[in-house]
């Protein structure tokens, strides 16, 4: 594994979200490092050096990295593709970290397409006419982004731990219902598993069950919940199910609430139930 050596360089002057949220990645890489902004890439340099001198953490120069899907590479993209999985080791993940969070960085430092992080990060730049050091702006930058960074790969490793979570309760499916103990992101597991419904406590008291979309894309659900149930009144969903604690369904049909784990789970068998009768009655009309 190649070290993170203490010492780096990047440029001077104005800076961008590029040389900033670089210089976050390798703070959270090496503590120890201290990076210096020069105007120029200093004789016999032995650091790393990242947005400046041409080597391998620069893209200014002909030839410069670009992506299999043509966005190229900027420095902060170069670093993360060579360092990265000491933070996500999870492959998926960490490609999923670049696409959604590195790339609009790489393009914006690139092209100037725009992006709102990178405009975030502009406002640190002195003002025209202001006497603030300019270094010290850039440390103001690199700190806020670290935060931003940290916030961001802790997410990630949150929905690394979700998904072990989720695909253990899969495991344990009854009947395309899987049951959570506590809630834990599980589209990402689920959409692409058999389940048709999942149930886990509410943060409002009781349980809440959820159908399961079939896809990212249309969100369609595998098994809606009644229409008859849609928007009904608290007092009216027990008589309307049979359902005792069934208190609540959205009228988007995806979510219900009930007072128990069973009823929960009841108001999904109810709502399979349903859904194959509906079935049956158009196949019917088909033959007919």
């Amino acid at each position: 594994m190649t070290m993170i050596p203490n010492s780096a360089v990047t440029h001077g002057g104005r800076f961008h979200a590029d040389d900033v949220f670089s210089s976050a990645l390798l703070r959270l890489l090496n503590p120890k490092i201290k990076i210096r902004r020069v105007m120029r890439l200093p004789e016999n340099f032995d650091g790393l050096a990242f947005d400046i001198g041409g080597g391998d953490f620069d893209h200014h120069q002909n030839g410069a990295p670009v992506r299999e899907n043509g966005v190229p590479y900027a420095a902060f993209g170069l670093l993360w593709r060579a360092f990265g999985d000491r933070l996500i080791p999870d492959a998926e993940e960490a490609a999923r970290f670049d696409q959604h969070f590195i790339q609009p960085l790489d393009l914006d430092d690139n092209t100037g397409c725009g992006s709102e992080t990178a405009g975030l990060i502009a406002l640190f730049n002195p003002g025209w006419d202001s006497g603030e050091p300019a270094d010290r702006c850039f440390w103001e930058a690199v700190s806020f982004a670290q935060v931003i960074l940290e916030k961001r790969l802790e997410s990630v490793r949150s929905m690394c731990r979700a998904r072990s979570y989720v695909e253990e309760a899969l495991r344990g499916m009854e009947r395309g219902v899987v049951t959570l103990e506590r809630f834990a992101p599980w589209k990402a597991v689920l959409s692409a598993s058999d389940a048709q419904f999942v149930v886990y406590p509410s943060q409002r008291g009781g349980f809440s069950a959820q159908g399961v979309p079939a896809d990212d894309e249309t969100h369609a659900l595998k098994i809606p919940f009644p229409a008859d149930w849609a928007g009904r009144s608290e007092e009216e969903l027990p008589k309307l199910s049979g359902i005792a604690t069934l208190r609540f369904c959205h009228n988007n049909r995806f979510l219900i609430a009930a007072g128990t784990r069973s009823d929960a789970v009841a108001a999904c068998h109810a709502a399979q139930k349903v859904w194959e009768q509906s079935r049956g009655r158009g196949s019917e009309k088909n033959m007919c």
